[in-house]
């Protein structure tokens, strides 16, 4: 789960991370009001969406004056805001986040998450603040350093003095860093984060440190022990099918191409995906209906898949290991009569019941493709496809 830039930093103070004095707005007259009330010559009016590179849209802006405030909101509130890191469709904006301007002399990079392959928290830091993290390693790997945390252990001074004169901070800004970097990693583990990023992590040129934008993203299975996390959640942020998956149990992932899936696991749905690619066909969906799958699941997971309007096929991959296979067949059928498909759906049954679930599909009298391996699947439902186009 993500949350706003906003909501971030509302984080952060409480942890103790300097961050500059900012407001919500969600119009333009609010806007104006902020500024006054932060009462700085310069105030940042900052477009919130769950994505990054605002400033390259044209959803950051600065203002001088309410009126200027006033005046950049009026034009970024109700915007469709595209960058690197929104769909091909954009965003809405519905709100922006007016903050103080700061006096910046330099602009640094600082995140902590999971290194899976060491088994530690890893903290990443860069003296090139202000560029994506992707672009630095890419061409300049040198300017970024990364320290392991051990998890029996935690976060060390010497660990984040360490990283502190690796940015280049001297005198005083050293043991800001590493209060900073203290209350940064205590919000890591207490809220179950899976990533936390800073960029910039700004010096002023009297010496502070503040966290000028802030990106959190929580782990979703840990939610049921932060309802103050899962409040911040903005619906409006999230893919409409994703959330509905969420609703019924089911894990949805929308992806760009045209052929929907619908398998049992994650591992089987992954290697799925990896087949239809492999057979020159494109994804349109991640979507695992989980080891216990129900007839009206199977119903609601081909609702969701149809909602795309690129999908001129679907392949169903089931293995009947808890679930039995009869009923995934009933379920296909039932979906296939009550939504009247018009897109071809290739089946693969194994497992429990395998064969009379196969039984059920020949006699539904219904166009449905049977598959006996998983290779014999991805080809057919990749040719379904192009001759769907």
């Amino acid at each position: 789960m993500n949350v706003h830039e906003y909501q971030a930093k509302a984080l952060f103070r409480d942890y103790g991370v300097s961050v500059p004095e900012g407001e919500l707005a969600t119009t333009p007259a609010e806007a104006a009001q902020a500024a006054r009330n932060l009462g700085t010559e310069v105030v940042v009016v900052k477009a919130q969406v769950h994505a990054g590179g605002r400033g390259k849209g044209g959803g950051v802006k600065l203002a001088k004056s309410p009126a200027e405030a006033e005046k950049a909101a009026s034009e970024i509130l109700g915007m469709t805001l595209h960058t690197p890191q929104t769909p091909p469709e954009g965003k809405l904006v519905r709100r922006v986040y007016v903050e103080a301007g700061s006096a910046i002399a330099r602009e640094l990079y600082l995140a902590i998450l999971l290194d899976r392959a060491a088994e530690k928290f890893a903290i990443v830091a860069s003296t090139e603040g202000g560029m994506e993290i992707e672009v630095v390693a890419a061409e300049t790997p040198e300017k970024i350093q990364t320290v392991l945390v051990d998890p029996n252990l935690g976060l060390q001074d010497y660990q984040a003095r360490q990283l502190a004169f690796g940015l280049s901070l001297e005198g005083e800004q050293v043991g800001r860093f590493v209060t900073f970097l203290r209350g940064l990693f205590e919000l890591y583990l207490d809220k179950d984060c899976t990533q936390v990023e800073i960029n910039p992590l700004v010096v002023t040129e009297g010496g502070e440190l503040f966290a000028l934008d802030g990106k959190l993203n929580f782990d979703d299975n840990a939610l049921y022990r932060h309802p103050d996390i899962a409040a911040l959640r903005d619906p409006d942020e999230e893919d409409a099918r994703e959330r509905a998956a969420k609703e019924i149990d089911l894990s949805y992932v929308g992806l760009d191409g045209n052929i929907g899936c619908m398998v049992n696991g994650a591992g089987l749905a992954m290697a799925t995906l990896d087949m239809i690619s492999h057979c020159g066909g494109s994804p349109a969906n991640f979507l695992d209906a989980g080891g216990g799958v129900s007839e009206e699941q199977v119903k609601a997971a081909f609702k969701l898949i149809l909602q795309d309007e690129q999908v001129k096929a679907i392949l169903v991959n089931i293995f009947g290991g808890i679930v039995r296979c009869d009923l995934i067949a009933q379920g296909v059928v039932a979906a296939a009569k009550e939504l009247d498909l018009d897109v071809p759906v290739v089946v693969r049954l194994q497992g429990t019941n395998a064969p009379e679930g196969l039984k059920i599909l020949e006699e539904s009298g219904l166009d449905l493709i049977p598959a006996e391996t998983l290779a014999e699947a991805g080809t057919q439902v990749v040719a379904a496809a192009a001759q769907a186009q």
